[in-house]
């Protein structure tokens, strides 16, 4: 398994011991050198954050507490006020660690006494490393606790002590860094939730871990070279050579969905794009889009029934992609109407918002679906499709994405500022995000139309679910730049993808 150029490595525990494993016994590294660089990146960042005040450095008995004696000596040797605790006696302390305790100038480390943490300009998280999993035991989690009621700022040497590096799963107590200086290359787990949020701003040091190392294999962090992938309009092409999307969804009241997601595949490049909507709704979908073709179909009160299904699959053999679900409602009918459609259709597929809850509780059969598909769930809706509930999801959101993808065989993008684009048995790929612009109704639907467009364009299911959600989190900042995170829409999303897909 070998991550796409699009993608840059983001390692778990066991790539980067193999990292570091690879430059200590193949290239000859001395261990001690890779621990002085990482301690040295500590330094650095704490004495930023400290101006002239005292720093204080928390250290384990492991690696994680050698960087930090290290940086706790460089800092002292340029003549800084640094005092050291630690989470237990270190006379257990071995290898690389111990010699940095024992080149530790001036005043020992104490050990914590259970008591508030002295002042300082600045706290230094040494306490766990990549390898923890599982819930900080006493000691740890009270000194953990104490690192977080400190007022300074806090930086984290690799990851927040109490976050799992492989997954960015928290357990019990977790360090809440304003910033994490992480070595040789980023973790999974600072970028996703609840990690990322304890991460803080994540700066990657170089140690000296020689080019050739073993690299991250099975999660990667979207870049912006994917957006090379997408396809510009051809000079002597048509509308249908731009690629034709459908849109199906839309019910009495629910309108705006369908509606945003066809106006974000217009933006996107789509050069067709049809509605196929129930019957009475058709003249708002006309009035609304005068850009896009619309088509009436059976209904029953305002939303779809199951007959509708032979209207989408004769339009969607001249598609490039369909769009199922936005607005549908949770009627029988319409729950009927898409689950008929995912199995009738063989384009490819974007499944969205109650096109998704009507596969609750029946995941593998979209196993059978006869085309590539992309689900696009949030934590609920994923939650009821697992059979669990959102909470479980929130806990384990990138165990849960890959479990979905591997049951379904479908990608699966579970949303989030932290989305992740999980396929069956292939690396995951995880937004930078990084904007709470998106946080508003109909964002979603915004990013379905965007990744049907790249679908009709011809990108494979996980690479227009990737491209899809690096183009959407750039329109987000765009449109937060201009009117301001919190007075974001998603019709301001949509005006700014021309911003973000521009060449």
């Amino acid at each position: 398994m070998t991550l796409p150029a699009w993608l840059d490595p983001l390692f778990d525990a066991r790539e980067m011991r193999a990292a570091d494993a690879w430059a200590i016994e193949e290239q000859g590294v001395p261990g001690l050198d890779l621990m002085e660089r990482a301690g040295a990146a500590l330094a650095r960042a704490a004495a930023r954050l400290a101006g002239r005040e005292r720093v204080l450095v928390v250290v384990g008995k492991g690696n994680n507490g050698g960087d930090g004696l290290v940086a706790a000596r460089l800092l002292r040797e340029e003549g800084r006020e640094v005092e050291v605790v630690a989470a237990v006696p270190l006379e257990g302390a071995s290898g690389d660690a111990a010699a940095n305790l024992e080149r530790l100038p001036g005043e020992p480390p104490r050990e914590w006494d259970g008591r508030p943490l002295p002042p300082a300009g600045v706290v230094v998280d040494a306490l766990l490393g990549t390898g923890f999993t599982g819930v900080p035991r006493e000691p740890l989690a009270g000194l953990i606790a104490a690192i977080n009621a400190h007022p300074a700022p806090v930086v984290a040497c690799d990851v927040p002590s109490g976050v799992d590096a492989a997954t960015g799963e928290v357990h019990g107590e977790a360090v809440r860094a304003d910033l994490t200086v992480t070595f040789h290359g980023p973790k999974i787990g600072l970028h996703v939730w609840p990690g990322a949020e304890h991460a803080g701003e994540v700066e990657v040091a170089e140690i000296g871990i020689p080019r050739g190392a073993p690299t991250a294999r099975t999660a990667g962090l979207i870049a912006d070279r994917v957006l090379d992938l997408v396809p510009p309009r051809p000079r002597f092409g048509t509308k249908f050579t731009s690629g034709t999307v459908v849109v199906a969804g839309g019910s009495l009241g629910l309108t705006g969905a369908p509606a945003m997601a066809a106006r974000a595949a217009m933006r996107a490049g789509a050069g067709y794009v049809q509605l196929a909507v129930p019957a009475s709704t058709q003249l708002v979908f006309e009035i609304q889009l005068t850009e896009s073709m619309t088509h009436a179909l059976p209904e029953r009160d305002g939303a779809h029934v199951p007959e509708g299904a032979e209207r989408v699959a004769e339009l969607a053999e001249r598609a490039g992609a369909v769009v199922l679900g936005p607005g549908i409602g949770r009627s029988e009918g319409a729950f009927a109407f898409a689950r008929e459609v995912a199995r009738r259709v063989p384009a490819p597929l974007v499944l969205d918002a109650d096109g998704l809850n009507a596969h609750a509780g029946d995941l593998e059969a979209l196993r059978e679906r006869p085309g590539p598909t992309v689900l696009t769930p949030h934590a609920g809706e994923l939650a009821r499709l697992l059979g669990t509930d959102s909470d479980d999801v929130a806990a384990h959101r990138l165990a849960c994405a890959r479990a979905a993808a591997e049951r379904s065989g479908c990608v699966v993008l579970l949303k989030g500022d932290d989305t992740i684009v999980a396929q069956p048995g292939r690396p995951v790929a995880v937004s930078p995000g990084a904007t709470p612009a998106l946080a508003t109704a109909g964002t979603g639907d915004v990013l379905s139309g965007v990744i049907a467009a790249f679908l009709a364009k011809g990108l494979g299911a996980f690479q227009a679910a990737a491209a899809g959600v690096l183009a959407h989190a750039r329109a987000g900042r765009e449109a937060a730049a201009r009117v301001g995170a919190d007075h974001t829409v998603a019709g301001d999303v949509i005006d700014a993808l021309c911003v973000a897909l521009k060449r």
